[in-house]
């Protein structure tokens, strides 16, 4: 049984679309990142145009408050796309793998947002890296702790399992140390990675890999007990309580979306939400305009899903980003799977 779909529009009570609040061309890229660090947006390289073999060098800045971009004048940056990024120390912000045009890295490279410069951090001694890395996902663990988990290879060839790496960070030593993890998971490229609490009577918190191969099932890649783990998601209180109305529309499944990849995923609160992205289990329309709500406040954790009417709002390589109590769009290819969309939209929600 597929995830349940609630009503679309505002049919039943409860609806919700992406609203645009700023447009701009410097928006305009699909598979880059997105990092919210005080206040403010770096998106950084990216594909301008579908069908592009060259990743953009560039970073651009997205300010929500006023609504404007920018692009950095800063100096090292190198060209980059399907890789992600984490902020590290409400200083630097780390950028993970990627393509370069011509291979898949397992490189760090940091902003140092003090000084707006790029820096090429060297391997720790002891540093067991991946092969190559992208479409992977890096989630932030603490400052000096990533965790990776993606399917790792080099140009012509890639694994046919997903590995896992614990990714120590020394931003004095300016220095990176990756570990491989001793469990593997499904091959996955494309996928989502949320940290979530874990319910039920022995709290704690659990690394959830959603997407990026054909299962629809979530699949655990790292667990830790109560008191372990220490970073907590952005506090959302009224978009936490509009999702929780807007899931209280419908009715919930234990089988997620099957086949999704290069899709979105945002923690807010108790609830993991996933925007567009591929379906690889259709032949047509391959771009998809789906919300996907994963509830984890009760045992078993259970999905929502809410169709969209709007071809307009398909979206893939995009990404979203949680701020003040908003949760924000950014970039993407639309329907065409080819032309980068320029807009900057939030999640509204009419319950």
């Amino acid at each position: 049984m597929a995830a349940a779909a609630a009503p679309e529009g505002r049919a039943g009570g409860s609806g919700w679309t992406w609203r645009p609040v700023a447009c701009d061309v410097l928006l305009a890229r699909a598979f880059h990142s997105c990092t919210e660090l005080g206040g403010r947006f770096y998106l950084v390289g990216g594909l301008l145009a579908g069908g592009a073999t060259a990743p953009s060098s560039d970073t651009v800045l997205f300010d929500p408050a006023g609504a404007q971009a920018m692009r950095l004048g800063t100096q090292g940056s190198a060209p980059r796309s399907h890789h992600d990024a984490a902020s590290v120390g409400d200083r630097w912000l780390c950028i993970v793998g990627g393509w370069d045009g011509s291979r898949r890295l397992a490189t760090v490279a940091a902003l140092d947002t003090e000084r707006g410069a790029w820096e090429e951090w060297k391997a720790a001694p002891g540093n067991s890296p991946p092969v190559g890395l992208s479409s992977h996902t890096c989630t932030r663990l603490s400052d000096r702790e990533l965790r990776v988990a993606g399917r790792e290879g080099g140009v012509r060839t890639q694994r046919r399992y997903g590995s896992i790496y614990a990714l120590k960070l020394d931003p004095g030593a300016r220095t990176y140390c990756y570990k491989e993890e001793g469990c593997r998971t499904a091959s996955r490229s494309g996928h989502c990675a949320a940290l979530l609490q874990i319910p039920g009577p022995y709290p704690g918190h659990q690394l959830l890999l959603f997407g990026g191969c054909n299962s629809a099932e979530p699949e655990v890649a790292g667990q830790w007990s109560h008191g372990k783990i220490k970073e907590q998601p952005p506090v959302a209180p009224h978009l936490t309580e509009q999702l929780a109305r807007l899931v209280s529309s419908g009715q919930g499944s234990r089988q997620g979306p099957q086949g999704l990849r290069h899709h979105s995923c945002s923690v807010v609160g108790p609830f993991a939400v996933l925007f567009g992205g591929e379906s690889l289990t259709r032949a047509r329309d391959t771009i998809c305009n789906d919300l996907y709500i994963y509830d984890t406040r009760k045992s078993p954790s259970l999905w929502f899903h809410f169709p969209c009417a709007d071809r307009g709002l398909k979206r893939v390589g995009h990404r979203t980003c949680l701020w003040n109590d908003r949760l924000y769009l950014l970039g993407g290819f639309g329907e065409d799977g080819r032309t980068a969309c320029p807009q900057v939209c939030t999640l509204d929600l009419f319950i």
